[in-house]
């Protein structure tokens, strides 16, 4: 299913703050993506609605399994096209902003080919890891 890039933006964010910290509220996603907290609430109620995370009485997120795979696929796309970019000597700032771009609009065989370039001619540890 194809989901909107805000969602899949509010869903990697969800998957890295829970990294961090043992629960995750709608005011951390506030406070990591800037947005007004009713904008992000909106988000909430939409993401909840078509399953992609849940939410218990106290206001913790959780990532359903349908989140999570979107989150960790975008979550690996974003850190593989930042660090790739990197390699090639763009500074770590515009990677980081042209990977967020680019992790939403690259196709799945694109994206594989990436992948398998630099396990074959880059030190693949570095780039993937």
């Amino acid at each position: 299913m194809k989901i909107q890039e805000s969602a899949e933006n509010y869903l990697e964010t969800i998957l890295i703050l829970s990294q961090s910290n043992p629960y995750v509220r709608s005011i951390d996603i506030v406070n990591e993506m800037g947005f007004s907290k009713p904008s992000v609430s909106i988000a909430m109620k939409k993401l909840r609605e078509n399953g992609y995370i849940s939410m218990d009485e106290k206001g913790h997120i959780t990532l359903e399994e349908p989140g999570r795979e979107v989150a960790e696929k975008i979550y690996e796309r974003h850190t593989v096209l930042s660090r790739l970019l990197e390699s090639l000597g763009v500074g770590r700032e515009v990677a980081e902003e042209d990977a967020c771009r680019m992790e939403h609009v690259i196709s799945e065989e694109t994206f594989d080919r990436i992948k398998d370039h630099i396990r074959k001619e880059h030190d693949a540890d570095t780039i993937l890891r």
